[in-house]
């Protein structure tokens, strides 16, 4: 058995045992990473700016509810690197059993006119009140069979080089308590980053199908979409109060089967050396997933979407995991069921929206997942 078929074996086994732990590779590189933790290393935190003086992986939702809590996995084992990770011995890992602790709503699946109808309204709230971008999800469901889980995450992985590609298993904590589930993702965008003694963060919106040569040219809308995102981020750095910072962008970042517009943003460490929790909080959501301004958009999304939106367009990954923050915002992900995956995909709605184009562009964005789920379901 080759290293491949050991490491998506190795996967697969830790699911069947539904222990809490979470697998990811960072953009551009080729180096698996793994936490898995004791059942009592799934730490349920209240408020986004309890992660001051914390470290582990970080698994956010959108927003904190009984349904969708913010959970920190502690560190347990800890391996980077493939040949450390298929060394770990499966059978010394405790099995959790599989209780239902709390139920979850059936996932609520909209039409296509149903959406179109919503889009339309969206516009014309645009059109009509100081609501300049809001971004309106929904959720594309895909038949599960008896493929490895492993597999699939070995495939998306192999897809999108470019991306934060990552697994991960948050079942309950205790009685009563909710449990996070069973995502998969790859994410394109950056939230917070440290590379040494800097740290970056990116303003990044706007689609399009990914071309194969790198020739790309934007339209206003997407345009404008991307500005919405980095006049916010600049907002929150005289917050607090950090500069200076350098800049580099708007340039397309290619991921998957589309392609985006995004500027980087880096900043010095020590200034946020004692609150980067707070910078976290205030930074999360961005108008990259909620909208602008952002407290009219958190106002609509609610009444406009259907569904709960969970851990979609939250953020995930290392906290002060030897030192290192790396957060990456929860897009082009999915929640695995026992019977089905439910991918999540949106997209921002400006005035200059067209409703049959944001269905389509949904659609677009599904793909990153759906090919690696299909290149597997047909082997």
């Amino acid at each position: 058995m080759n290293n491949t078929k050991k490491f998506s074996f190795f996967i697969d086994k830790l699911i069947a045992k539904n222990c809490p732990f979470a697998l990811w590779s960072m953009p551009g590189s080729n180096t698996p990473e793994i936490l898995i933790a004791e059942k009592e290393g799934i730490i349920h935190l209240e408020k986004f700016n309890n992660l001051n003086g914390e470290e582990g992986f970080v698994f956010a939702p959108y927003e904190i509810t009984e349904n969708a809590p913010l959970v920190l996995l502690k560190p347990g084992i800890y391996k980077k690197g493939l040949p450390g990770i298929l060394e770990i011995d499966c059978s010394s890992i405790q099995e959790e059993t599989n209780d239902e602790i709390v139920t979850q709503e059936t996932p609520f699946i909209i039409s296509h006119n149903e959406y179109l109808k919503d889009i339309e309204h969206t516009i014309s709230e645009i059109k009509s009140t100081k609501l300049a971008k809001v971004i309106v999800s929904r959720l594309i469901p895909h038949n599960r069979m008896s493929e490895s889980v492993g597999e699939i995450y070995l495939e998306l992985f192999q897809q999108t080089p470019n991306a934060f590609v990552y697994l991960v298993n948050l079942p309950a904590n205790g009685k009563r308590q909710a449990k996070a589930g069973l995502w998969m993702g790859a994410t394109p965008e950056v939230l917070l980053k440290s590379e040494g003694k800097t740290l970056e963060t990116v303003s990044l919106a706007g689609t399009q199908s990914r071309r194969a040569v790198n020739d790309y040219s934007w339209f206003t809308k997407e345009i404008e979409e991307q500005a919405f995102v980095s006049r916010y981020l600049l907002d929150v750095f005289y917050r607090f109060n950090i500069h200076p910072y350098t800049t580099q962008g708007p340039e397309t970042l290619e991921s998957g089967k589309v392609a985006h517009l995004a500027t980087s943003f880096r900043f010095a460490a020590k200034k946020l050396a004692s609150n980067l929790g707070d910078f976290i909080a205030e930074l999360h959501p961005t108008p990259a997933v909620c909208g602008y301004p952002k407290p009219k958009a958190a106002k609509f999304i609610p009444k406009i979407e259907k569904h709960d939106r969970r851990y979609y367009s939250g953020y995930l990954g290392p906290w002060r995991l030897n030192g290192d923050v790396g957060l990456f915002v929860n897009l082009r992900c999915m929640e695995i069921l026992p019977k089905q995956y439910i991918l999540y995909s949106g997209v921002g709605i400006t005035a200059r929206s067209v409703p049959e184009d944001e269905w389509e562009e949904t659609n677009k964005k599904a793909t990153t997942l759906l090919s690696a789920i299909e290149a597997v379901q047909n082997r």
